[in-house]
Order: structure tokens, then sequence, then C-alpha cells
């Protein structure tokens, strides 16, 4: 697959994997995709995401990320559908940073390495990746490229498509801007 990926989308996986690296987290994940995206200059991905002004709320996006981070990684739907149930997340979070201390469920292991010296990727990183290959080949085009990645994070449930959305990037704006004109 990665013989399809253009020398941008292989620069955002690159990003992913040093954004992780300088975490010190064990695992590439969705939210390494999403930064590694903002970090890039020149491409469909960024032009798109300026253009939205999610690359002006980078900060508010880093917020909402890290908040999910210290929900356990669990999105705001996620949250709410528990919130339904009676089960309050804030409330288990509280108990848990009483108990062991802030940003107990962030699952932030400072200083870890990669056993096998290259980083893995979670299962909701690798699903963006694959859910990038189906993107492009529903478009018929024979590459994937960093937009593919940023619509595949955008249309997939979860954290990172969740903050993209509230900072503007939702899979309907992005697919406009994104999408080859019509012939």
């Amino acid at each position: 697959m990665f013989e399809r990926f253009t020398a941008d989308a292989r620069g955002v996986v690159a990003g992913a994997v040093e954004h992780a690296s300088r975490a010190g987290s064990p695992v590439v994940t969705e939210e390494h995709l999403l930064l590694a995206l903002l970090d890039r200059e020149g491409t469909r991905a960024s032009f798109a995401l300026a253009s939205l002004g999610v690359t002006d709320r980078r900060a508010e996006l880093a917020e909402a990320l890290a908040a999910g981070r210290r929900r356990g990684g669990m999105s705001r739907a996620e949250e709410d559908a528990l919130a339904g149930l009676g089960i309050s997340v804030q409330e288990i979070v509280a108990r848990v940073e009483e108990a062991h201390g802030p940003g107990a469920l962030s699952g932030e292991t400072r200083g870890k390495v990669w056993p096998s010296g290259r980083p893995s990727f979670t299962k909701g990183a690798k699903k963006v990746l694959e859910k990038a290959l189906g993107l492009a080949v529903a478009r018929r085009q024979k590459h994937i490229g960093d937009e593919h990645l940023l619509l595949a994070l955008a249309v997939l449930p979860g954290l990172a498509g969740e903050a993209l959305a509230e900072c503007g990037g939702t899979y309907a704006s992005l697919t406009r801007l994104l999408s080859p004109p019509a012939a």
C-alpha cells in the first residue's frame, strides 16, 4: 500500500512518527496523523485546512485532543452515550486522577522506546491508512495523497475526527474542497 503514497502522504506518516516519538508515545495514533497534517505546507490537505480556518485554530484543536486524551481517548459522542446510561465520564476521570494523579487515563508513558526500534500504529491509525486507500480507489485515483489521509480522519469516528470537525474540518466541507472538478 505504501508504494501508492505520494511524497506528501509519506511526509504525513513520517511526521506522525515524529510526533509520537516527541510525545514519548509507544504507538502512533490518529491524533499524531492529524497533528502531522497540520504541520504540512503547500499540499492539497494543507490548502483545505487553511481554507476552512482549521490551521488558525490549531491551539484549540490541540486542546480538544488533550481533553480527549484525559478522558482516555474517548470522544464526546462516546461520553454523551455513556451519560445517557447514567455514567459520568468526568466523575470517573476525577476519581481516577484523585487516586493516580493528573492524566492517569491518558495512556501517556514518557520515555518509552519502541521495542522493535520501529513505531507501531494503533488500530485506529491503521484504519485511517486503510480508509485513505479506499477513498482513493473510490475516486479512481492511483495514488494516495495527504488529502486522502485528511478525508479518512474526518470520516472515521473517533477523537481526531471529532476535534477536526469542531474546528471546521467536517467531512462534507473537506469533500467539497478536495473533490476533483467535474469534467
